[in-house]
């Protein structure tokens, strides 16, 4: 894109940052991290452990890497933290953090949440980066120019799922969605990477079992008599399931009428990171994390870490704490977010979504990494995955 453009894209956020440039010190950086409380559901397998600080210690991580890059270039960077109650208010929040002088916030929060701390006055004069919100309405129709999104998109996620599945000539699909909108929300980008890339959806159903606990000493007998008559349709290559929320999708795996493979959001699962990832220098960023958080590295954290280090990478190529200038890299040419997946992330001018390998992993090593061998894009191939250009419904 033509450097016209992407500055005419940061308007909206550019006058607000140059006005904060002018008492800016480019030796000491403050980002900003606005996170939510939410409640923590019961693990449907007792190997899972849901932690409370999942994202926030990715945040964490980023600062330390930045600090330590900074020390080359006289610059000091540091992680100005909020955690909210359930009902906290996060444009409030956003407000005492730009009073402070902060442009730069990583926003840890929900679809919802975030249109509205987009749209604020606080929410306008920031640069927000979002870390969780995976919904494509946000870079389309409802996007905002002061929003840069880590997260992927359910877009890209989906199609880097069709991508390998069709590349492994698995192509007729059987879809399962769960009842919750986010589910539903993540059925439509399959039903979209499927018509993208070739795919036939065969047979979808609703989920409709209303099982007992799968751990009570009974649960398993029930699962494996209700699941193969759920599962007992036209034949196909893959089970595809949308359950975000994980309420059955684990049931499923060894399960079912037929012996085929799981994937969506269980089984094989494409996701911007894993545990699992070791390619590309990943072991080091995985020790690291381990090391500070007594954890390993979930999506969330990777996302938070990637928010963080590209606000750093910014200031520290630039050399400079000047938030417009900071700003205008981030979104530039020249940016390359090097982070462990074989290829330098960038961030869309168009919808604000950063270029990003997707890893297809299963519960205990990497399978592949899309986009896969054969698609290809005139001008990136990670354009492959999500809302083109062309395609896009934002308008900025």
């Amino acid at each position: 894109m033509h450097k016209r453009s992407w500055v005419r894209w940061l308007a909206p956020v550019w006058l607000a940052l140059s006005a904060a440039a002018a008492h800016a010190d480019t030796r000491d950086i403050t980002i900003g991290y606005v996170t939510v409380m939410r409640e923590r559901l019961e693990p449907v397998s007792p190997l899972d452990v849901r932690a409370s600080d999942e994202g926030l210690q990715g945040a964490r991580l980023g600062t330390a890497d930045n600090a330590t890059t900074g020390r080359f270039t006289g610059q000091a960077f540091r992680l100005e933290e909020r955690i909210l109650e359930k009902d906290g208010d996060a444009v409030a929040t956003l407000e005492r953090l730009a009073a402070a002088g902060i442009r730069f916030v990583v926003v840890d929060l929900d679809a919802a949440d975030l249109v509205k701390a987009a749209g604020s006055p606080a929410g306008r004069s920031l640069v927000l980066l979002s870390v969780r919100a995976t919904d494509d309405a946000l870079r389309g129709p409802r996007c905002s120019a002061n929003v840069l999104h880590l997260a992927p998109s359910r877009a890209m996620l989906a199609d880097a799922l069709a991508q390998y599945l069709v590349w492994k000539r698995w192509k007729r699909w059987f879809l399962v969605l769960g009842p919750a909108p986010e589910d539903r929300l993540y059925a439509d980008a399959v039903r979209r990477a499927a018509v993208r890339f070739g795919a036939d959806i065969v047979v979808e159903k609703p989920w409709a079992f209303r099982q007992g606990s799968g751990r009570a000493d009974t649960g398993h007998v029930t699962l494996q008599a209700e699941v193969p008559a759920f599962t007992n349709v036209a034949d196909h290559d893959v089970l595809v399931v949308a359950d975000e929320g994980g309420a059955f999708g684990d049931y499923l795996e060894g399960r079912t009428a037929r012996p085929r493979p799981v994937a969506g959001t269980h089984g094989l699962v494409a996701t911007s990171w894993s545990p699992v990832a070791e390619q590309w220098g990943a072991t080091q960023l995985q020790h690291r994390f381990v090391k500070q958080a007594g954890r390993r590295m979930e999506a969330l954290d990777y996302a938070a870490w990637a928010a963080v280090r590209s606000v750093g990478e910014a200031a520290i190529r630039t050399r400079s704490g000047d938030p417009a200038t900071i700003a205008g890299y981030l979104r530039g040419p020249e940016f390359a977010l090097s982070a462990f997946k074989g290829q330098g992330q960038t961030f869309r001018t168009w919808d604000g979504q950063m270029r990003q390998p997707i890893l297809i992993a299963g519960p205990r090593l990497l399978v592949s990494v899309s986009p896969q061998p054969g698609f290809l894009h005139r001008s990136s191939e990670l354009d492959t995955l999500g809302v083109d250009r062309e395609e896009s419904a934002c308008r900025l």
